[in-house]
């Protein structure tokens, strides 16, 4: 399967994830609105969310995925089956220590994510319980996370791309079903919600059993004390922990500025945690389809060009991803940006969801989409360093990031509110990303090949027609005024993404833009 279709493959269904995501979210803004109950549940779900990135798909895919292609590579099948045993050893014992401390320090957890929940007393013991109840999803997610690095390196992208889906089918089902039966008990509705994310993680791990079983690579961790201490001092083990030390810092900084915004967020106006989370679902649709794609495809392809010493595969491999990376994300930066409330007024303005939060939750979204090339592009641009097994460089400059994106905050919170928070993200990202690239060009590692200054010109010119139409929409027609409407507000904004869709394309069609070269490469 060539790179395109692969990253198609997996983009398509991060797509149906996204989709049923969205429902998830919808069907939670129309039930419980924006309120301390909400807001309680997003600082609950954060917590094992944020050690998930640094067990899953943060530190422990980041070392665990180059080192298992280049032992494959080098070594083969046997080799990597008997390294994947020792490492699933390590994580299982690492994953029942981390929640039996987890479910026992819920409280301070939740103080050190959101203090200011603290101002309203059953606000803050709500989302206590809730962390008690969805700490062991990290346990899920982790096992998961090792599954799927696993299949991707054999390049099978279709099982892991599509489990998320069940998470959100599952929080679907205790939105919808759990919530009314748990009111008609006399209990607290949110509370259904955790019981879906538990749900949903177990049936994610569950369907990636059959996957790794069909490849032969059914991790076989050992419980014993003389299987742990023989998994501890197993090479593959010590390499990937050796690597994931400074990934743990790298990831550490991207958690530790969520966990300061979260922190920031929960001390401005009720619902305030509540919009940035609606603003970043819908952020989370071009970068997951794009930018979490071409992460997933390219790390494994880039890791074993550099076993291979293929220096001009690896070079090509980062090209292709950035000219589609500056191809999608730009024209999706555009529309985050001029039609942020068209957007969120179609999507989130039902029921308990007002006009006043489609107002914040767009400002929100406009600030994330000011940085939307630079969050993409370091799912491209990091993973080029990943190959390599330099975890360290990235880190670095994520450290000095994170203390610009704080000194933003000092600036923007005041004049911009929660809006403020997204806006620094957003620029952080861009800075972020361009200095990885500046890293790469530096070294030599990656050589662009010819071309690039008439490409980013069509683009540009393409998303100069894009951003006027979008403008015009965005301020011709009353969005929120809709709101009795349904079907007329969707079909409008049908309407308006498929104009937008021909307009860009068409323009760079006419300026020369051959789209068919990303296919065949």
């Amino acid at each position: 399967m060539s790179l395109f279709k692969s990253a198609s493959l997996v983009s398509l269904l991060t797509l149906a994830s996204r989709i049923t995501g969205l429902v998830r979210e919808l069907l939670v803004a129309s039930t419980f609105g924006a309120s301390a109950l909400t807001d309680a549940f997003n600082v609950a779900f954060r917590i094992p969310n944020l050690l998930r990135r640094l067990f899953a798909e943060g530190a422990f895919s980041q070392a665990f995925v180059p080192v298992l292609a280049g032992v494959r590579e080098k070594e083969g099948d046997e080799a990597t089956r008997q390294m994947v045993d020792q490492i699933a050893t390590v994580l299982v014992w690492a994953l029942i220590i981390t929640c039996v401390i987890g479910v026992a320090a819920a409280p301070a957890l939740v103080w050190a994510m959101a203090a200011g929940l603290k101002q309203n007393p059953q606000g803050f013991e709500t989302a206590v319980v809730l962390t008690r109840w969805m700490f062991p999803y990290i346990a899920f997610m982790s096992l998961v996370a090792l599954a799927a690095g696993i299949l991707n390196t054999w390049k099978r992208f279709a099982v892991p791309a599509a489990t998320p889906v069940l998470l959100n089918l599952a929080m679907i089902l205790a939105a919808w079903q759990g919530a009314p039966w748990f009111a008609s008990m006399g209990l607290e509705p949110i509370y259904a919600l955790a019981g879906g994310v538990m749900l949903g993680g177990m049936l994610q791990l569950g369907v990636q059993i059959p996957a790794l079983a069909r490849i032969g690579m059914m991790p076989r961790p050992h419980l014993g004390w003389g299987g742990v201490k023989a998994a501890w001092n197993h090479p593959g083990t010590r390499r990937v922990l050796t690597l994931m030390l400074p990934a743990l810092l790298g990831v550490s900084v991207a958690q530790i500025s969520l966990l300061i915004n979260t922190q920031i967020a929960s001390h401005l106006p009720t619902g305030s945690v509540s919009w940035l989370t609606y603003a970043d679902r819908l952020m989370e649709f071009p970068t997951a389809m794009l930018g979490v794609a071409l992460g997933v495809v390219l790390l494994p392809q880039l890791s074993s060009a550099r076993a291979a010493d293929d220096n001009q595969r690896y070079s090509n491999l980062l090209d292709w991803g950035l000219r589609l990376v500056v191809l999608l994300a730009v024209p999706c930066a555009v529309a985050l940006l001029t039609f942020a409330k068209p957007l969120v007024a179609v999507l989130y303005h039902y029921g308990a969801f007002t006009a006043a939060d489609v107002r914040q939750t767009s400002v929100a979204l406009a600030g994330y989409g000011a940085g939307l090339l630079g969050l993409i592009a370091i799912k491209v641009l990091a993973p080029g360093f990943y190959a390599s097994q330099d975890i360290r460089t990235p880190v670095k400059i994520a450290v000095v990031v994170l203390v610009l994106t704080q000194l933003m905050n000092l600036a923007f919170v005041p004049l911009l509110a929660h809006a403020g928070l997204a806006l620094a993200i957003g620029l952080g990202a861009m800075i972020n990303a361009a200095w990885l690239l500046i890293g790469l060009l530096r070294r030599g590692a990656y050589k662009p090949s010819p071309g690039w200054a008439r490409f980013a010109l069509q683009v540009v010119a393409a998303s100069v027609l894009l951003a006027v139409f979008l403008s015009w929409t965005a301020t011709t027609l009353d969005w929120t005024g809709f709101e009795g409407q349904r079907l007329l507000r969707v079909g409008a904004l049908t309407l308006c993404v498929l104009g937008a869709m021909v307009i860009y394309f068409a323009s760079l069609l006419l300026s020369g833009v051959n789209l068919r070269q990303f296919v065949r490469r």
